[in-house]
C-alpha cells in the first residue's frame, strides 16, 4: 500500500487556508482588542473564545452533515467552497471596523466570519481520511499539518513585513495583511477545486482498503459510504474517552500560549511585533520540517509513543521559557523544539480517533475530536486571561506547561487507536487494488 504524497498535499490545501486564517486571528485580533478598542485581558480572553464556543456546536454538526451529503463533487467539497467564500467576505469587514474604531461592527463581522470558518473546518479535515487508508493516516495527517503550517508560515512571513504599528490605533493599517490572507485562502481553494476529484479519490481508497482487509463491513466500495451509527465496545470507548481528554488538556496549555504570545512578547518582554512574529515563524518552520519524518517514524514506533514523547518535550520547552524575564536569542531554539514537539502530538492525535471510525462516519469522529479540542479552547483563553490580568504575564508559560504535562498521564490510559498493519485478503486483490 503506497502513500500518495501529491494527492494528500492537494487535499491539504483546504487546511492551508484554514491555518492561514487562524494565524491571522490569533496574532492580530488580540492586538486590535487591546490597542484599538482598549479592552482588558480578561474580556479580550472571553472574546477570543468566541471561535471555540461557536466551533463547539458547529464543527460536530457540519462534520456529521458532510457525512450525510451526496453531491457530484463529493461530500466535503461543497462545504469547503461555501465556507471559504463566506469567510473571506466577512473577514474583510474587520480592518474597516478597526480603522473606524467601531466595536459593534467589529464584533458582528468577527461573529459571522467564525461561523463561516466552522462551516468547512470539519469537512476539510475529514477529506484526508476519506481518501487515505487507515494505516497511512499518520503520514496523511503529517502532510495535512505540513500544509497547515505552510499556511501559517505564509501569514507570519507576510506579517513580519506588513504588520502595522498597533500602538497607534489612529494610523494602524490592517488592510494589507487581511487582503494578503484572503488571497491565500481563495487561491488555495481554487487550486483544490481544479485538482481534487473527491468522489474518484474516495472510491479508490475504499477499493484499496477492501483489498487489504480494512473495514470489511463496507459492503459496496464503488458507492459513497452510508452514514454509520454504532456503539463502541467498553474498552474501546474507554480509550476514546482518554484520547479526547488528552486532546483537551494539551489544547488547554498550547492554545493559551499561542493566543496570548503576541501580547506577552510585546508587553512583558518589550519585543516588537515583527520579532514576536519571527519567533513563531521558527516554531512553524521546524514543525513543518518535522511533520513528514514524524509521520514515517510514528508508523514504526506507534502513534501513542510519539505523542508521549511530544508531550514531554513540549512541557519542558514551555517550562524553560517561563524562567525568562526578558528577550533572549535562545527563544528561537526553544520554540524550534516546541515546534517539533507539537508536531509529534498533532500528527498522531486525530488519526488515533479516526482509527476507531468507519468510512461512513469519519466526519462525525472528526467532530468528536474538535468538540473536545474546542471545549478546552473555550475555557483556556478566559482562564489564562484572568491569570494574566490578576497575577501578571509571567503566569502564561507555567500555566501552559501544567496542562500539557497532565496529558502525559491520561495518554498512558489509552489502549486503542494505534495503526494496525494491513492484511491483504488475497494476493489477487492486492494487484487489483494497485491498478
Amino acid at each position: 500500500m503506497k502513500f500518495n504524497y501529491k494527492q494528500t498535499m492537494l487535499v491539504g490545501l483546504a487546511f492551508l487556508t484554514i491555518s492561514a486564517f487562524w494565524q491571522l486571528y490569533d496574532f492580530t485580533i488580540p492586538l486590535i482588542l487591546k490597542n484599538t478598542f482598549k479592552i482588558n485581558d480578561a474580556i479580550a480572553g472571553f472574546i477570543m473564545s468566541f471561535d471555540n464556543i461557536i466551533a463547539l456546536f458547529l464543527l460536530p454538526l457540519f462534520g456529521t452533515l458532510s457525512d450525510k451529503t451526496q453531491t457530484k463533487i463529493g461530500r466535503r467539497t461543497p462545504y469547503i467552497i461555501a465556507g471559504t467564500i463566506a469567510s473571506v467576505i466577512f473577514m474583510m469587514i474587520i480592518p474597516y471596523a478597526a480603522h473606524k474604531q467601531n466595536l459593534a461592527v467589529f464584533i458582528t463581522s468577527l461573529f459571522f466570519v467564525l461561523i463561516s470558518m466552522a462551516v468547512y473546518r470539519s469537512p476539510s479535515v475529514a477529506l484526508m481520511p476519506d481518501v487515505t487508508p487507515k494505516p497511512l493516516r499518520s503520514k496523511g495527517n503529517a502532510v495535512i499539518n505540513l500544509m497547515g503550517t505552510i499556511g501559517g508560515a505564509l501569514f507570519l512571513m507576510l506579517n513580519s513585513f506588513l504588520a502595522p504599528d498597533t500602538r497607534n490605533p489612529e494610523t494602524a493599517n490592517y488592510w494589507p495583511i487581511f487582503i494578503s490572507t484572503a488571497v491565500i485562502m481563495l487561491a488555495g481553494t481554487l487550486v483544490l477545486i481544479l485538482t481534487v476529484n473527491e468522489p474518484k479519490m474516495s472510491e479508490k481508497m475504499r477499493q484499496e482498503s477492501a483489498a487489504m482487509g480494512i473495514d470489511p463491513e463496507d459492503e459496496n466500495v464503488s458507492a459513497e459510504p452510508a452514514y454509520v451509527k454504532e456503539k463502541l465496545q467498553k474498552d474501546v470507548r474507554k480509550s476514546m474517552f482518554f484520547i479526547l481528554i488528552s486532546v483537551s488538556l494539551w489544547y488547554m496549555g498550547y492554545n493559551a500560549i499561542t493566543s496570548a504570545f503576541s501580547k506577552y512578547a510585546i508587553n512583558a518582554l518589550g519585543m516588537k511585533e515583527s520579532m514576536a512574529s519571527l519567533i513563531l515563524v521558527v516554531s512553524v518552520i521546524t514543525a513543518t520540517a518535522a511533520f513528514i519524518p514524524i509521520g514515517i517514524t510514528s508508523s514504526k514506533i506507534g502513534r501513542k509513543k510519539s505523542i508521549l514523547y511530544g508531550v514531554v518535550l513540549l512541557t519542558a520547552a514551555f517550562a524553560v521559557t517561563s524562567l525568562y524575564r526578558s528577550y533572549s536569542p535562545l527563544f528561537f531554539v526553544i520554540f524550534a523544539v516546541a515546534g517539533i514537539a507539537w508536531a509529534c502530538i498533532n500528527v498522531n492525535s486525530l488519526p488515533m480517533v479516526l482509527e476507531i471510525s468507519k468510512s461512513g462516519n469519519v466526519g462525525k469522529y472528526t467532530g468528536y475530536y474538535y468538540t473536545f479540542s474546542m471545549a478546552a479552547q473555550v475555557i483556556t483563553p478566559i482562564l489564562s486571561g484572568i491569570m494574566l490580568e490578576r497575577f501578571g504575564y509571567f503566569t502564561l508559560f507555567p500555566y501552559g506547561s501544567v496542562f500539557i504535562g497532565l496529558a502525559f498521564f491520561t495518554m498512558l490510559m489509552v489502549k486503542h487507536g494505534d495503526s494496525k498493519p494491513p492484511v491483504p485478503v488475497s494476493k489477487l486483490e492486492v494487484f487489483n487494488a494497485a491498478d
